[in-house]
């Protein structure tokens, strides 16, 4: 290792601390995200999205949890939804306030925690751990993605389209075809804040979002 090296390591550590701590830096890696190119979703020959690599490392923005316990035993999305935005999406979405052509969000899904280190209240359906009585996250249970490509997808409203990999425990499937338009994209259509993505319910995507 050369001293320039080393001297180098000190640099770029300091940088993720104060990237973390969401302190501005100077350096950035050399990829999409540095040069405002929006890395976009991969494709088969088949047209079927593959499965992103290393979504667990995007920029996580939230996880909603509608329990069945709160919703009469039959919620329609019962598991926690940990949502995570593709890192150069979300800087344009920092810069503009916009969902650039080529985002990618992907939704993995946790089941609640069951495990026998709590005794879950039969009223609704919370579990009492160190922190107190609450929900707490389990297994994964399924991954999804949402991806805007206005070329491909031209005809779907907003540009959007929406695929599932597996409900069920990973490993997932590698890769998906998009759900028919009716599946997902009327209930984004009517109810999302932000151009079909439900920025309402994310504190991070609102405290990111330009005021002008």
């Amino acid at each position: 290792m050369t001293s320039s090296t080393k001297a180098m390591k000190p640099i770029l550590l300091t940088g993720c601390i104060l990237a973390a701590a969401g302190l501005s830096v100077q350096w950035q890696p050399a990829t999409a995200q540095s040069n405002g190119e929006i890395a976009r979703a991969s494709f088969n020959e088949d047209g079927q999205v593959m499965r992103p690599e290393n979504w667990r490392s995007w920029v996580f923005v939230g996880a909603p949890l509608t329990p069945n316990a709160l919703n009469g035993g039959e919620a329609a999305f019962p598991e926690y939804h940990n949502v995570y935005i593709e890192p150069s999406a979300f800087a344009h979405w920092q810069r503009t306030g916009q969902w650039a052509d080529g985002t990618q969000l992907a939704k993995e899904l946790t089941l609640l925690l069951q495990d026998g280190t709590c005794e879950t209240d039969p009223d609704n359906g919370s579990c009492g751990q160190t922190s107190g009585q609450g929900y707490f996250q389990g297994e994964f249970s399924g991954l999804e993605l949402k991806v805007k490509d206005t070329t491909r997808y031209a005809d779907e409203p907003g540009n959007w389209a929406y695929f599932s990999f597996g409900h069920h425990a990973p490993p997932y499937a590698e890769t998906a075809a998009a759900f028919p338009t009716d599946s997902c994209n009327s209930c984004h259509e009517g109810n999302a804040a932000d151009d079909f993505v439900f920025t309402q319910y994310y504190p991070v995507l609102r405290a990111a979002k330009p005021s002008n």
